[in-house]
């Protein structure tokens, strides 16, 4: 059956990622109507010294397009880093929304009321009225952003492009930093989002490891 199922990912990259997420936009939005009242309310200080910043909505956002630019690129020029970008961002996309289900958290950082009527407090508004102070621990825009930097770090494509690394890990640094000065997330919320994600890099490494040595052990016999 595993070996079905691995096959059928294999053959069908592109069906694996659309059916992952429309899973996981059905599941985050569902949890958004489930868990309106956190049951655990996350905070420390850092959190307080951290000023909202409306301006941070356009490094926030780019996340959005950050997704599909990485996961197009290396399913075109990297399959290798396909798979193991899937396996890092869709694991941690899935692990968050199963810790949000069994320890619904939320923050309370956001003011009451943004004074600016500036393009950029604008987004902010629509994005705060789309995405609520629940289900953010570990950050699912910090696990995931985190996960496509190593992607892109370990990539063959960029082996001799630092410049496009450089960039992705600026990119990253800002992401990471906008979800603390829109207040859609604390502290403790960026460190458990890298946390995840490194943890699920060792995991998938060691795994492409295991099978990268499977298959040279079998070219060996076969010569």
């Amino acid at each position: 059956m595993i070996t079905q199922v691995k096959k059928w990912v294999t053959d069908h990259p592109v069906w694996f990622a659309i059916l992952f997420f429309i899973f996981y936009f059905t599941g985050f939005f569902t949890l958004e109507h489930l868990v309106t009242e956190p049951v655990y309310l996350l905070h420390c200080g850092l959190d307080d010294l951290i000023p909202f910043n409306e301006w941070f909505i356009f490094p926030y956002a780019s996340w959005f397009v950050l997704i599909p630019w990485a996961l197009i690129t290396l399913l075109l020029f990297d399959r290798k880093n396909y798979f193991y970008l899937c396996g890092v961002m869709f694991s941690g996309m899935a692990l968050c929304l199963l810790l949000y289900l069994i320890f619904p958290n939320g923050v309370d950082l956001r003011p009451q009321s943004i004074e600016s009527n500036n393009l950029a407090a604008t987004f902010v508004r629509m994005i705060w009225s789309a995405d609520t102070s629940t289900n953010v621990c570990p950050s699912i825009h910090v696990a995931s952003t985190f996960a496509i930097f190593l992607a892109v770090q370990r990539s063959r494509i960029w082996k001799h492009r630092k410049l496009v690394v450089g960039i992705c890990g600026v990119l990253t640094v800002m992401i990471c930093l906008s979800t603390l000065f829109l207040k859609q997330h604390s502290v403790i919320d960026v460190v458990c989002g890298i946390a995840l994600s490194t943890a699920l890099h060792f995991v998938f490494r060691r795994t492409g490891e295991r099978e990268q040595a499977v298959l040279c052990r079998l070219g060996e016999n076969e010569g």
